[in-house]
This record gives structure tokens, sequence and C-alpha cells, in this order.
């Protein structure tokens, strides 16, 4: 892997700034080439590197993950058979079915973590990913995307899409032995949701993202 020097910024310290481990000297993130690593310029202590997706990938996971939000969240994820009735439920159903039962809180924590988390998280990094193929050369743009990037770790918090995915897999495991259970197109988009966005967060670097700031 080929090497390159960071480089010294002495203006005000912001999120765009990184210490070095070892001499805790402070460092401006850039975005780095393919295949090149940072090294601190005191001590030569490796910094961090270049993520692997880029940013078109990026842009790829995003436009295939919002094609997957609205029929993972529109069509049913689970389809019970019971004593000749047909039960469906989609992710919203199933969280406004907890608030009527009384459990407010369940059912909010619900709809945050499957949906509303999700779509704003998605919308964040796309939001992202086309301001710097825009160039980021208008203040506005820059004041836009330092806001979403501030508020990238709150939109990764309320994302907890693997926790519904499980509890509607146990569910099902749970509710076979005396139903029939069928899975459909809401099943597989919301899984398929929940891999494209693992994936995705795996990918994005927020390091590599502030140092597009100074590309």
């Amino acid at each position: 892997m080929d090497l390159l020097y960071a480089s010294m910024h002495h203006d005000d310290i912001d999120n765009s700034v990184i210490l070095c481990r070892a001499c805790d000297l402070a460092v401006r993130r850039r975005a780095l080439p393919s295949g090149v690593r940072a090294l601190c310029p005191r001590c030569h202590t490796a910094l961090y590197d270049t993520p692997f997706c880029s940013i078109n990938g990026m842009l790829a996971l995003c436009v295939s993950a919002l094609a997957l939000f609205l029929p993972a969240n529109l069509f049913p994820v689970l389809e019970l058979h019971f004593l000749g009735s047909v039960r469906t439920a989609t992710v919203i159903q199933g969280a406004m079915a907890v608030m009527d039962l009384g459990y407010w809180v369940v059912g909010i924590a619900v709809l945050v973590a499957a949906v509303i988390g999700p779509g704003l998280l998605l919308l964040s990094i796309l939001s992202q990913v086309l301001l710097v193929k825009m160039g980021l050369n208008y203040g506005w743009q820059r004041d836009l995307y330092k806001w979403l990037l501030r508020r990238h770790g709150l939109f990764s918090q309320l994302t907890m899409l693997e926790i519904y995915v499980i509890s509607f897999l146990v569910s099902a495991f749970q509710l076979s032995d005396f139903s029939d259970i069928y899975f459909g197109v809401g099943t597989f988009s919301f899984t398929m949701l929940f891999l494209v966005t693992l994936f995705l967060q795996r990918e994005y670097n927020i390091e590599h993202m502030w140092g597009r700031l100074n590309d």
C-alpha cells in the first residue's frame, strides 16, 4: 500500500481534525486516493486508510436501499394462516398494533428503529454523496454537508433494522407450530434493505467524508 503523509492545518479544530494516537499531533483529514494510507508527519504513525467503497459505490448502495425501502414498508412482512383466516401485517401496521395495545413507547421505538431511522440515514448519506459529486463549491452546500455529517452518528443510532428482522423471524418460528406462515415481497424487501443498509454503513467512512471538504 502506498503511503501519504497527512498535511497539517493551523485553523480552529473541528470534526475534520484527527489526533495522532502516538504523539497527539492534530492533523487535518482529507480524502485519499485508492490504496493510500495517511501517516502522521511527526512520528509516521498510521492515521487512517482510504475506504473500500467509492463515492459512486455508495451512491449505488443508497439508490438500491431506497428502492427497497418502499416495498419493505408497504408490503406485509408476514402472512399468517390460522383456522381458515388470513392475517397480514406490514412493519408500520405492526408498530401501530403495539401502540393500540397501550405500549406506546414500544410502538414508537419500533416505528423509529425500523422506518424513520433507516429513512433518515439513507436520505442523509444520499444527500452527502450528491453534494460531494456537485463539488461543494458553494457556501450553502458546505454548510448543509457539515450539518449532515454532524448528525450522521444520531441517524446511525436510530437505525436498528437487525432487531426487527430477528424479531419477526423468531415470531415466525414460534407461530409455525400451530399456524401456516408465509413470506412474501415485504419479507424479501425488508431483509434485502437490512443487508444493503448494513453494507452501506460498513463502507461509509466519516473521516473520509469530512476529508472531502478539503479535497
